[in-house]
């Protein structure tokens, strides 16, 4: 009799196992060798910096460099050559006296201007003859001044006239912002900003867009903002002038109220002169006499006399005066 078998799952190895441990016995990691880079240094350079191109990852005992303009190996294109077994540095056709080629392959460029900007091409040659290349780029960004903010019109009109402000001069990879009365501008539809921002637009200018104004231009080395600006809107006291009916109106309305104060006065001006009236009684030269008591300023009483002769002519006196009789107190 034979011997009772173990379970099958006991007498041998799964598959999926076995491939998983034979694979990871085979497998072998290959060496890596590190790929040479260009790194530049600032990133982003403003005019009249220096910049470094930085060579990493270069194979070890190389027999030489050379740096060129552009994106491929042109001898028209060549800054400078070094040599390493003797040191020796060989300038070419566009080297311009700012650049220093170092042992190590970093290249330097002092001074940097825009006309700087682009690629640059590495090659390095290994011992065995073999080369090895790698592109490095510069961006070189001018160093913006203040701008300052211009006007289409220097006097426009109220509710009559559209301003055109614009920021500076053009430059490229430029961004612009603006503020007024030291604020961002409002969301308004008559204020209108061009596709760039450098320009802004005051539709209808009113007194209440004078400013000041101020805008900013910004690029990726730097920053500046511009003096206030400030508009002279030119606008009247009175928005609508009156017309020539309203003024004749209001000219007969001051004739029609001061013509009856003015008869009114000379009608107490002129009665003023004959008040209170005189009243007679008795007798005088024609039957008649005047009363002391009915005048207003009476003063003490006076003898009454009677004239018997008119004046004669040529004499300055009363011919004769007969005295009738004296009135007492």
């Amino acid at each position: 009799m034979e011997p009772p078998s173990g379970p099958a799952s006991r007498r041998h190895v799964p598959w999926n196992r076995l491939l998983l441990a034979v694979s990871l016995l085979t497998f072998r990691t290959p060496p890596t060798t590190a790929q040479l880079t260009v790194e530049t240094v600032p990133p982003l350079a403003a005019e009249g910096l220096d910049v470094l191109l930085l060579a990493h990852n270069v194979t070890k005992n190389p027999l030489g460099y050379a740096w060129y303009r552009g994106e491929r190996v042109d001898n028209a294109q060549l800054i400078a050559s070094y040599r390493v077994d003797n040191n020796a540095t060989t300038n070419g056709s566009v080297y311009s006296r700012r650049e220093t080629l170092y042992p190590n392959g970093t290249l330097l460029i002092q001074n940097v201007a825009q006309k700087d900007t682009g690629s640059y091409t590495l090659l390095v040659t290994k011992k065995d003859l073999q080369t090895e290349r790698q592109i490095g780029h510069l961006h070189v960004h001018p160093v913006l001044p203040s701008p300052v903010i211009t006007s289409n019109n220097s006097n426009p009109r109220e509710h009559e006239d559209t301003v055109v402000l614009t920021c500076g001069s053009e430059t490229q990879n430029t961004s612009y912002m603006w503020w007024i009365k030291s604020q961002s501008l409002p969301k308004s539809m008559r204020l209108e900003l061009s596709e760039d921002k450098r320009t802004l637009t005051v539709v209808t200018v009113t007194r209440n867009d004078t400013g000041p104004y101020v805008c900013e231009a910004r690029n990726p080395v730097s920053v500046s903002r511009s003096d206030p600006f400030t508009l002279d809107v030119l606008w009247r006291e009175n928005s609508r002038a009156l017309s020539v009916g309203a003024i004749t109106g209001i000219v007969i309305g001051v004739l029609l109220v001061l013509t009856p104060l003015a008869v009114l006065g000379c009608f107490i001006f002129l009665h003023r002169g004959n008040w209170p009236p005189a009243s007679t009684s008795g007798r005088g030269p024609s039957g008649s006499s005047v009363s002391q008591a009915s005048l207003p300023d009476a003063r003490a009483p006076a003898p009454i006399y009677q004239l018997s002769e008119l004046i004669r002519p040529n004499t300055d006196v009363y011919c004769h005066i007969s005295h009738k009789a004296d009135v007492g107190p």
